[in-house]
């Protein structure tokens, strides 16, 4: 194949039209494209009355943090913050010591989204460890482990999963449970970053069971939440657990320059999410929009396609045919080094808008 235009293919020896259908009126790139469900913007609405104590003292973050409570199942120190770095930063800084180190997967977002903040921040190494499928392994915490009391290497002291993975792979319930037994077992702490934890919580159970037996039931030691990716606005919050020590964690927020003042805004969109399970139905039919587009496409064997666990997938698409498709429709690179490329669905993906992403694919590939 040779040159591939947005509206024909040249080859050495002939030239014919591709084309491509009018694109979906959504893109397949990130859930951070679309907008906030107008739910949460009502709830914005509503809370944008009148004056209120600021920095956490209002009645929306007292409900938020009560409904955050019933759903860890235990007492827990909510910490709005701004994004979802500043979400990793401030609740590594709450389990870290000095000397020691964060260990992660190579694809985990702290070691290669976050422009290096954890360790300029928190002034701690990120050991990063191979992985196939994003995902953290008990031997891995075990090989870090024999560095544990060698004055000369940095000391292993959290470890960090994602939940949902950078590849759309999960971990079970007892999966995490085995890792913070391993973790525990060498004095380290455990963090999860639940940017996309909606998504997991959806494909795994779709209740607040479910998200405790991934998280504070299974050993976990601090929550980042993610609501931003899941229609909220700017809506992040650390999860805590109430201890003796974690009162220093309002201040480890102010002093990464994460304390909302007007925090009144983002916990009226968490008692939005939490009062019926909203933030749960929102994740399904994401993750329901990428299994449609999946279905639409798993006959095309050069795109090697897995069935998706939540909301995204990773297909290999050939350069040429690529680029057509992201000036057609844009959608994120992954791997460059496999032509390996991230189509991801969100809140308010349709099944118009899947089918129209899917019939351009087909076109473009030479599918009917």
């Amino acid at each position: 194949m040779g040159v591939f235009r947005h509206d024909e293919i040249i080859e050495t020896d002939s030239v014919y039209m591709v084309n491509l259908p009018t694109p979906p009126a959504r893109f397949f790139a990130s859930d951070n494209f679309s907008g906030a469900h107008p739910r949460y913007i009502d709830a914005l609405s509503r809370a944008n009355k009148g004056h209120v104590p600021a920095y956490g003292n209002d009645a929306l973050s007292h409900r938020a943090n009560e409904l955050f409570n019933e759903l860890c199942g235990v007492d827990v120190e909510m910490l709005c913050v701004f994004g979802g770095t500043g979400s990793n930063v401030v609740a590594l800084g709450n389990v870290l010591q000095p000397a020691e180190s964060v260990l992660c997967t190579q694809w985990s977002h702290i070691n290669v989204d976050e422009t290096g903040a954890p360790e300029k921040l928190l002034g701690a190494k990120l050991q990063d460890v191979a992985s196939v499928d994003g995902k953290l392994r008990v031997s891995d915490i075990e090989q870090a482990a024999q560095a544990i009391g060698n004055i000369h290497h940095v000391q292993p002291g959290v470890v960090s999963i994602t939940q949902a993975t950078e590849l759309g792979t999960l971990y079970s319930a007892d999966e995490i449970s085995n890792i913070c037994d391993a973790a525990h077992s060498f004095g380290m702490r455990v963090h999860l970053d639940g940017a996309r934890i909606a998504n997991a919580v959806a494909a795994l159970g779709g209740n607040a069971a479910t998200f405790r037996s991934l998280t504070f039931d299974a050993g976990v030691d601090v929550v980042s939440f993610g609501g931003t990716k899941n229609a909220m606005l700017g809506a992040e919050v650390v999860l805590l657990p109430r201890t003796q020590n974690s009162t220093r964690g309002k201040l480890i927020r102010k002093q990464f320059t994460q304390m909302p003042s007007k925090q009144r805004f983002i916990s009226a969109q968490f008692v939005t999410a939490l009062e019926d399970g909203f933030w749960i139905e929102t994740a399904a039919h994401a993750n329901a929009m990428a299994l449609r587009l999946y279905e639409a496409l798993a006959d095309i064997e050069s795109l090697q396609l897995v069935r998706p666990a939540v909301n995204s997938l990773y297909p290999i698409v050939e350069p040429a045919v690529k680029k057509a498709l992201q000036e057609w429709s844009f959608f994120w690179d992954w791997d460059l080094t496999a032509h390996q490329v991230r189509w991801m669905t969100s809140w308010d993906t349709t099944a118009e808008d899947v089918d129209a992403f899917a019939l351009g694919v087909r076109q473009a590939l030479g599918f009917s």
